[in-house]
């Protein structure tokens, strides 16, 4: 592949929006390090994905192209087909699972105009894949893969090269580049790039927990199906990487280190990130910055983080919310059995609770003939220390409480 990156590069310009590098004092404070944010969010059509669906379709032959392309996607990628075929001017028939928001929906309609025919089929997106391979087979229709092809590994790879020239411009070099990885095109292109020209470039891949497919085909030896996955990160959410970008990725030369992050620290990052830096980043997009809350070399380097893309429904952010308190240790739920007397909600309120702790949930059901009555609590602490005093306060009470878990089967229906 020697060579494409640059050769997409350059067919690239004028297309594809030069994303800034931006400074985030936040992240260089908590790491020691100095941390530049790639903003792939601000991409025309709000990711990267641009890069590796246009790169691919330019390269057809006219008469190739005239028959059209097809492929599937639940959101990003269908974004960047879209623009890419309508400034193509190549017809793409695009095919979402019927979950997909309205929004993209509508998002992905505007971005193709007239050129695009927008499937909505499946109620998941591997069904929506499966028909639109059928629909290639029988069109002669070229498929444009979201991450397993060489032209799209080769234009997604175009965001390092920014990277580089932007730092080199500054007089700096990255000491680590943070890429996240759902099917490996972009970290595969990355690395490509790196390879041939800075390939003792430190690189940290970074993976949803609830779908690490390349730490599982790493682990293997090649590409596996992952037996479950959890979709939080949709944008990131991938049963199976890519054979193609395995190959790239598994042949780096230099440094590289894989690591999975849990759904909670990526809501607190994308909490920090909209209040501090005012990036309004989705789940995939926060990935690699939220890596930094584990791990970073801590040397004053310079290190690069992809925020890869900003399609976030506005809807998700109470969730997101939620779940970002919880993983913060800030709020916390117990079941807890109140006596069925006068005072006793406020003897609750006055021996257990703190001057800081706020009641956000109180669904309470009294029964008749019972001597206790329980009640669904959600407390949010003023700081994650102060749950040793509030589980202190609840053990010296007469009032009996359960806390629920996390790891609780019943959580997920608080959060």
């Amino acid at each position: 592949m020697t060579g494409s990156v640059d050769a997409a590069f350059d067919r690239l310009a004028g297309v594809v929006t030069r994303t800034p590098l931006e400074l985030s004092t936040r992240l260089s404070e908590r790491t020691g390090d100095r941390v530049w944010l790639k903003r792939e969010d601000l991409q025309v059509v709000r990711s990267y994905k641009l890069r590796g669906a246009y790169h691919l379709i330019s390269r057809l032959a006219p008469e190739v192209a005239a028959r059209g392309v097809v492929c599937a996607s639940a959101g990003n990628h269908a974004q960047g087909v879209a623009l890419a075929s309508a400034r193509l001017r190549t017809p793409a028939r695009i095919y979402v699972p019927r979950t997909t928001p309205r929004q993209k929906r509508d998002r992905i309609r505007a971005l193709g105009r007239e050129l695009v025919e927008l499937v909505v089929e499946g109620d998941s997106y591997d069904e929506s894949a499966a028909l639109a391979a059928a629909d290639a087979t029988a069109s002669g229709r070229v498929v444009v893969p979201a991450f397993d092809h060489p032209d799209v590994v080769a234009g997604q790879g175009t965001v390092v090269r920014e990277i580089w020239d932007e730092l080199e411009r500054l007089g700096r070099r990255p000491g680590l580049v943070v890429v996240p990885v759902g099917g490996g095109g972009l970290l595969a292109g990355c690395l490509s790039w790196l390879a041939e020209h800075h390939p003792d470039t430190p690189v940290l891949a970074v993976e949803p927990a609830g779908a690490a497919s390349l730490t599982a085909a790493l682990g293997e030896g090649g590409p596996v199906a992952l037996d479950r996955i959890d979709s939080f990160v949709d944008g990131a959410c991938v049963r199976q990487v890519g054979a193609h970008p395995f190959a790239l990725i598994a042949a780096y030369p230099g440094p590289l280190r894989v690591l999975s992050v849990d759904n909670g620290l990526v809501c607190e990052e994308m909490i920090d990130l909209f209040q501090t830096e005012g990036v309004i980043a989705e789940p995939a997009g926060a990935l690699a910055p939220a890596a930094l809350r584990l791990t970073s070399p801590g040397t004053g380097t310079d290190v690069v983080a992809v925020i890869s893309g900003g399609n976030q429904d506005i809807s998700r952010y109470a969730e997101v919310a939620e779940r970002a308190l919880v993983s913060a240790g800030l709020k916390h739920y117990f079941l807890v059995e109140f006596p069925q007397e006068p005072g006793a909600l406020r003897r609750f309120l006055d021996d257990v609770l703190g001057p800081e702790d706020d009641i956000t949930l109180f669904e309470y059901v009294k029964r008749t003939n019972r001597e206790y009555g329980p009640a669904l609590v959600g407390i949010e602490l003023g700081t994650p220390g102060d749950l040793d005093r509030l589980l202190a306060s609840l053990a010296a009470s007469p009032i009996r409480a359960e806390q629920i878990d996390p790891d609780n089967p019943v959580f997920r229906y608080l959060v």
